[in-house]
């Protein structure tokens, strides 16, 4: 079948190459300057359509391909000039032609616009205009297939859309906020055809005032323009479809609403299913903004609440034994006045999962190897509902308003058979977790007048998590702690404060409320349209109380309380950050500085086992950002920073905390901040002239005084406390990342690279000892996007994980072929189809799987019926599982995880 495949793609490759010429030529002014990124299009003079388009490059220079025997009309156009066209017949035996257009300038230049905005691509300043249709080949379904064959932009594994290697900060349909930008929900629900342009707006600021005056480069948003068939009225789509894997029935009900106006949005998805697609998954919920950004990015320090887990299972890229989700989706917009807008969305999401784990984990200093065999099953159930507001009277005043508010209930039971020197040990796991929390943030933003420009944002955070955990196990846990045990004398442990029991039931209660409050001014002296003064004026201040208590259930169904003060934390927590920020914009030639210092002044408290430790610290910290715009598309750049790392409350509470059946964990109210100094270089060239997209980045980071564990190991029993890391043992990263693409006539070909090193220090057993890993991951790709002929895509994924903890060496390989099939046939009918070949192992060769996952769809929809018909089979060749590996500090970990069996469904989608 690969064989076939890539023949096929050869040869179509082959005959194209072979039957179409080059016209080349320069677009000038009239006085003969090139003109950057004017627009040439090819159109067949017989019916009008679009054969090919070129955009010319800093020299003026366009280039096109054309087929051979046909007549065309060639159109040269730039905004605010005069379009001027060219009739070219090519015929059989023809050679290379050279076509020159000279333009005059227009008066009015909309004209110029409506002309342009017809290009298959349009660049206007850091905006490029995508005509969707110049693109695709009508069998897209979602804006994701439609995203993916745009020149220069890439969408993910995990659905989210990536510009120039950076992902996308928002999402926006009609200028108004899709689910607050998130582009995984887009990607996956937006109608293909609903899609007329796509624009991708670089350097974004969505407030006006605030445009330029910072680093907005690393901001991308992208506003989708819809067909006019789509304004002003209610479209969609209704899915439902039924199937069987094994002897289970399997069904599938999707409907999605969407309805577009310029005074009102509204947004509206369902879905229904148990075959494993889960639109909206637990980390999606935690890693969900909903708009709220990091405060004072870039200011030097970073301070987190942290989010209490429980280290909940999670299945694989969505893959597990079996899943069960149910999702409701709404968002809407509406321009209430002139002056004010109004937005909001709500998100309920319900998925049970049952995972199924095999593993083997090796402990570095031990030696110990443990085989375990795990069944979990989870229910996470999530909602989240935000409100926000807009109110701007003027051009030089903005108010904005959000309220987000979270919730979820997780529970989790998992059945454990661990299997450590020939003793088994059977274990029960409960873990429950019921967080809350709300959000909420405001921004007004001033504009004095053309110099003095003020910026202010206060935010505020109020979090309730009250995490439990039961692990029930043959084994006694954690000698040592829970026992008086001496291994010379194994027959008289004392169990204190652990009861003897047949089976140990150890019980842990915690509650952890955070109130968080930022707020800074910001102020913009404006010197001149190439420099400015930025002076940052602002504090967070935190407080967060932190309970937790172990206790035993005994066999008699009893309680038996830990009441020492080693396991039982009631700890107060307070944080503050005073600062004060100076930094300096300035462009010199193709140059953009941007220096900076902020003072902090830090203070930290801890009120814990009756007594208090205070910390307060005074800190400079320096960045600096510098861009070498070398072309309009090319740029280099540079970042430097130093930022002051400090942790909450989880880390400071003294008394013991499960993470596990067997790992307890107690932090250190000494702590100390750490300090990083992060080093990045990014290459970026988008070159239309060619097709070809470059980027690449090199990245260094040093951390000094890091927060690092000090664990005891005997045997698979591990107990951690926290401390920092002296600043002779620093941990370092380096990474290095590069994306290589270029569109040759109708294929596209992708080359991705991207490798890290790591090294760190941690102690362990009381020795220090240094790990080091090194992960790699290469891609290499070719895609073609013809019209009318079949469409493959072949690659091949490699990824390399070299681990070394100091006393264990491994090398993990996964060498991944696949291929993609799309082909429409009998006029109404469509196929397609992927393939994906695993080939995992190590270099010891002690662990080896090859498996692969066929997944296909055929549809009909006959003409413009709004009935579409669709067999869908997943897994065709029945996959049991898929494997993964991790690395850490104390342990090296290979996972075999079990995945949904063959799937196979009969659906129906009906278009509204």
């Amino acid at each position: 079948m690969k064989k076939i495949l890539f023949t096929l793609l050869m040869l179509s490759g082959a005959t194209l190459f072979a039957q179409s010429i080059k016209v080349r030529g320069f677009i000038k002014d009239s006085i003969g300057e090139p003109l950057e990124f004017a627009n040439v299009i090819a159109t067949i003079q017989a019916d009008g359509a679009i054969e090919s388009y070129g955009i010319t490059n800093s020299e003026g220079r366009y280039q096109l391909d054309l087929p051979k025997n046909n007549t065309y009309v060639l159109k040269a156009s730039f905004l605010g000039y005069e379009t001027k066209e060219q009739v070219v017949t090519i015929s059989e035996d023809a050679e290379n032609i050279q076509q020159d257009f000279t333009l005059n300038s227009l008066a009015d230049e909309l004209e110029g616009v409506e002309l342009i905005y017809e290009m298959p691509v349009t660049v206007k300043g850091d905006t490029i205009i995508y005509n969707a249709d110049s693109f695709t080949t009508g069998d897209e379904r979602k804006l994701g297939d439609v995203m993916k064959k745009l020149p220069g932009v890439e969408v993910n594994d995990d659905g989210e859309i990536e510009v120039e290697g950076k992902a996308v900060s928002k999402v926006m349909v009609e200028g108004k906020d899709f689910f607050d930008g998130d582009s995984k929900l887009a990607t996956k629900n937006i109608p293909a055809d609903a899609v007329d342009k796509v624009e991708v707006l670089r350097n974004y600021n969505e407030v006006d005032q605030m445009r330029g005056l910072g680093n907005d480069q690393d901001n991308i948003a992208i506003n989708i323009k819809l067909k006019e068939g789509k304004k002003n009225f209610w479209f969609g789509e209704v899915t439902a479809g039924a199937g069987i894997a094994d002897e289970d029935g399997k069904y599938l009900v999707h409907p999605k609403l969407f309805y577009y106006n310029p005074k009102y949005s509204i947004n509206l998805i369902t879905d229904f299913n148990n075959i494993g697609e889960v639109p909206f998954t637990f980390r999606d919920y935690f890693n969900f903004t909903g708009g709220f950004r990091n405060f004072n990015r870039g200011g030097g320090t970073n301070f987190n609440i942290s989010d209490t887990d429980l280290g909940f299972a999670v299945a694989q890229n969505n893959r597990a034994n079996d899943i069960d989700t149910k999702f409701l989706a709404g968002n809407f917009s509406w321009a209430a006045t002139s002056k004010l807008d109004l937005s909001g969305f709500a998100i309920l999401s319900d998925n049970k999962t049952n995972i199924i784990t095999n593993s083997i984990r090796q402990f570095i200093v031990s030696g110990t190897t443990e085989n375990t065999s795990a069944e979990n099953d989870q229910r996470s159930q999530l909602g989240m509902l935000k409100l926000s507001s807009t109110y701007k009277p003027n051009s030089n005043f903005q108010l904005d308003y959000d309220i987000l508010g979270k919730m979820s209930k997780q529970t989790e039971d998992d059945t454990t058979i661990s299997i450590v020197e020939n003793n088994t040990n059977n274990i029960s796991e409960t873990l429950e977790n019921q967080p809350f929390s709300i959000n909420q943030n405001a921004n007004i933003y001033y504009t004095a007048n053309d110099n003095n420009i003020f910026a202010a944002q206060v935010q505020h955070l109020y979090q309730d998590e009250d995490p439990f955990y039961r692990a029930v196990q043959d084994s006694i846990p954690f000698r040592g702690i829970f026992t008086t045990f001496d291994p010379a004398n194994p027959q008289n442990e004392v169990f204190d404060p652990l009861t003897q029991a047949n089976r140990y039931n150890i019980n842990q209660d915690k509650n952890v409320k955070t109130n968080k409050l930022d707020a800074k001014v910001d102020y913009y002296y404006v010197i001149n349209n190439k420099s400015n003064i930025n002076v940052t004026m602002g504090s967070t201040l935190s407080d967060q109380r932190f309970k937790s208590g172990i206790f035993q259930i005994l066999d008699n169904g009893s309680e038996n309380n830990f009441t020492d003060d080693e396991f039982n934390n009631d700890v107060l927590f307070y944080f503050t950050d005073a600062f004060l920020g100076l930094h300096y914009k300035a462009k010199a030639g193709k140059f953009i500085f941007t220096p900076g210092l902020t003072l902090h002044n830090y203070n930290v408290k801890n009120e814990q086992l009756g007594t208090t430790l205070s910390q307060n610290d005074w800190m400079v910290l320096p960045d600096v950002n510098i861009i070498l715009e070398l072309k309009k598309s090319e740029n280099l750049r540079f970042n430097y920073a130093i930022s002051s790392e400090y942790t909450d409350v989880n880390n400071y509470a003294e008394a013991y905390v499960f993470n596990n059946y067997n790992a307890l964990f107690r932090g250190n109210r000494l702590l100390e901040n750490a300090l990083s100094h992060t080093y990045n270089l990014t290459y970026f060239s988008f070159n239309m002239f060619n097709y070809t997209n470059i980027s690449g980045s090199l990245n260094y980071s040093r951390r000094l005084n890091g927060f690092k564990n000090n664990t005891d190991i005997a045997q698979i029993s591990q107990v951690s406390s926290l401390f920092n890391m002296d600043s002779n043992f620093p941990d370092e990263t380096f990474s290095a990342f590069g994306r290589f693409s270029k569109r040759v006539k109708k294929l596209q070909f992708n080359l991705n690279a991207n490798a890290t090193l790591s090294k760190s220090n941690t102690i362990v057993n009381d020795e220090i000892r240094e790990s080091k890993s090194l992960t790699q991951s290469y891609l290499g790709s070719v895609r073609s996007n013809f019209r009318e002929w079949p469409n493959l895509e072949l690659g091949y994924r490699l990824s390399v994980n070299d681990y070394d903890n100091g006393g264990l060496q491994q090398t993990f390989f996964t060498h991944r072929p696949y291929a993609n099939l799309d082909m429409r046939f009998l006029k109404d009918f469509t196929l397609t189809a992927d393939w994906d070949y695993y080939n995992y192992n190590n270099d010891a060769k002690t662990v080896e799987n090859k498996y692969s996952f066929v997944n296909a769809n055929l549809y009909y929809q006959k003409g413009e019926s709004p009935w579409e018909f669709q067999v869908q089979a997943t897994n065709i060749l029945d996959t049991g599982f898929i494997n993964n590996d991790s690395f850490n500090e104390q342990f090296n970990t290979t996972s075999q995880y079990f995945v949904l069996p063959r799937i196979v469904m009969f659906i129906v989608k009906y278009e509204l």
